[in-house]
């Protein structure tokens, strides 16, 4: 696979994860100095990494969530906790990474996890 080749892969992917709003914000605030990480991530992370058959994507999605809580990135965990929906995560699913991961991260990252996930939970799903 060439490079566009595995760019328009990787561009097919994310939007399926992350949703087309996501990404065209994201390529729509393209300029000379976040270009290029843009094009690495789109080409490596979605059209090399996450389009590889080793895995299906709702397995992905527990490990980058289960690594952002490690790692305490919440802003990406927030997004990839929406996109864990898109490929199939229930919420339950996402409960249980977030436990699992309280006795491997630690339990203060899993309970600013919990709340990041249900604050998430509730833009998705406003009360009535």
């Amino acid at each position: 696979m060439n490079e566009k080749e595995r760019h328009e892969l990787g561009m097919q992917h994310r939007r399926a994860v992350l949703g087309d709003a996501w990404v065209d914000r994201a390529t729509g605030n393209l300029n000379d100095f976040n270009r290029e990480f843009q094009d690495l991530i789109t080409r490596y992370a979605w059209g090399e990494i996450w389009s590889r058959p080793g895995l299906d994507r709702k397995t992905r999605s527990c490990m980058v969530l289960a690594t952002c809580i490690a790692l305490g990135r919440w802003e990406e965990f927030r997004l990839h906790v929406r996109g864990a929906f898109n490929n199939g995560l229930t919420q339950d699913e996402v409960k249980e990474v977030i436990l699992q991961s309280a006795i491997y991260a630690g339990v203060p990252a899993a309970n600013t996890a919990i709340h990041h996930a249900q604050a998430v939970i509730s833009e998705l799903n406003p009360p009535p």
